[in-house]
C-alpha cells in the first residue's frame, strides 16, 4: 500500500509544478497584451532618443512577446524574476521586504479563525436547539453576508476614530524603537488587532458552518447512536469520535483559505495600510511593473498549490479513506 501512496503524492507534486508553470505563463501573456509599455514610466520628453532605446533594450520591451517569454522562462528556471521597474532592484529583494509580514499575518489570522470557529461549533452543537444556538447561527449569517471592506471601515470608524482604542493604520508606532521588547510586542498586537478581526470575520462563518454541519450529521450517525446505547458519556463521544471524524472536510477548505492568506489579503492590507504582498501586487499592477507582477503572482500561486497539497497529505494522515479515494 505504501508504494501507490508515494506514487500518488509524486503525481500530485508533478501536476502542481505543471499547473504553477501554466498559471505564470498565462499571467505573463496577459500582462504583455495590456495597453502601454513598462518602459514608458521611465521616458519623458527631456530624455534623448538614444537613452530611450537603451532603456527599452535593457528591459527587453522592444522585442516580441515570444522572445520576452523565452528570456523569462530561461531566467525563471534559474530563479531570477528580473529587475523591478519601479523599485530599481531585483524582484526577489523587493518581495523579501513584504513577505515576512504576510506570512506572520496569515498564520496568526488562520489560527485565530480555526480556534474561534472550532469553539463556536462545539458550543453550538452542545446547545442544539436552544436560544443560544440560534443566536450563534444568525450571527454567523450576518458576518458571512458582510464584505470585508465594510467590516474594516466600521472597525476604523468605531474603534480608531471614535473610541481611539486601536491605531488606524500601519504596523507600528513612530516611537517603536524607544520602547522595550514588551512594549514593542504590545504595540504590534494593537496594530494587528483590527486587521486580524476584519479578515477573520469573513472566514469564521464558513468554517463554523462546515464544522457545525459535519458535527450534526455525525451525532445522528448509527455508530454514535450505538455508543450512546452502550452508556458512553456524551463528552467522550463528542471529543473522541465525533470531532476527529468531522475534521477532514474542514482541512480541505482550510488548505485553500490558508494559501489565500499567504498570498496576501488585498482589501485588508489596503484599508489598514499594511506592508503585505497584496498591497505590493496592486502597486505593481498600477505601475505596469511586469517582473514584480510575475514574481508576486508566482508566489501567490505557489502558496495556493502548496497549501492544497499539504491539506491533502494531512487529510491522508488523519483519514486513510481519503487516500483510497484519491488512488481510485
Amino acid at each position: 500500500m505504501r508504494i501507490p501512496i508515494i506514487y500518488l503524492y509524486i503525481q500530485r507534486i508533478l501536476a502542481s509544478i505543471v499547473i504553477l508553470f501554466l498559471v505564470v505563463s498565462l499571467i505573463f501573456i496577459i500582462t504583455r497584451l495590456q495597453p502601454g509599455d513598462a518602459s514608458s514610466s521611465f521616458i519623458s520628453p527631456r530624455i534623448s532618443p538614444k537613452l530611450i532605446e537603451q532603456i527599452k533594450s535593457d528591459y527587453k520591451t522592444e522585442s516580441g512577446i515570444a522572445k520576452q517569454y523565452f528570456a523569462f522562462v530561461t531566467n525563471f528556471i534559474q530563479g531570477d524574476f528580473g529587475i523591478s521597474f519601479s523599485y530599481r532592484k531585483p524582484v526577489i529583494e523587493v518581495i523579501k521586504n513584504y513577505l515576512p509580514f504576510t506570512i506572520i499575518f496569515g498564520i496568526v489570522t488562520f489560527l485565530f479563525q480555526l480556534i474561534v470557529s472550532f469553539f463556536l461549533a462545539v458550543i453550538s452543537v452542545k446547545t442544539r436547539g436552544t436560544f443560544f444556538d440560534r443566536i450563534i447561527k444568525k450571527s454567523n449569517i450576518v458576518l458571512y453576508s458582510t464584505p470585508a471592506f465594510v467590516t474594516g471601515l466600521f472597525f476604523l470608524l468605531i474603534f480608531s476614530l471614535q473610541l481611539k482604542i486601536f491605531p488606524s493604520s500601519g504596523l507600528s508606532s513612530l516611537d517603536i524603537y524607544q520602547k522595550s521588547w514588551g512594549g514593542k510586542i504590545i504595540d504590534y498586537i494593537f496594530h494587528l488587532t483590527l486587521p486580524v478581526l476584519t479578515l477573520s470575520l469573513t472566514l469564521i462563518p464558513i468554517y463554523f458552518k462546515l464544522l457545525r454541519d459535519n458535527l450534526d450529521n455525525l451525532l445522528d450517525a448509527a455508530f454514535i447512536v450505538n455508543l450512546r446505547s452502550m452508556g458512553m458519556k456524551e463528552n467522550i463521544i463528542l471529543f473522541k469520535h465525533v470531532i476527529p471524524n468531522s475534521l477532514p472536510p474542514l482541512i480541505s477548505s482550510a488548505g485553500i483559505d490558508f494559501g489565500f492568506l499567504l498570498s496576501g489579503a488585498l482589501i485588508t492590507e489596503i484599508i489598514f495600510g499594511l506592508p503585505g504582498m497584496g498591497r505590493l501586487t496592486v502597486g505593481a499592477i498600477f505601475a505596469n511593473d511586469y517582473p514584480l507582477i510575475l514574481g508576486c503572482c508566482f508566489l501567490a500561486s505557489a502558496f495556493m498549490i502548496l497549501s492544497n497539497l499539504l491539506a491533502d497529505i494531512i487529510r491522508g494522515m488523519i483519514d486513510r479513506r481519503s487516500i483510497k479515494g484519491m488512488l481510485e
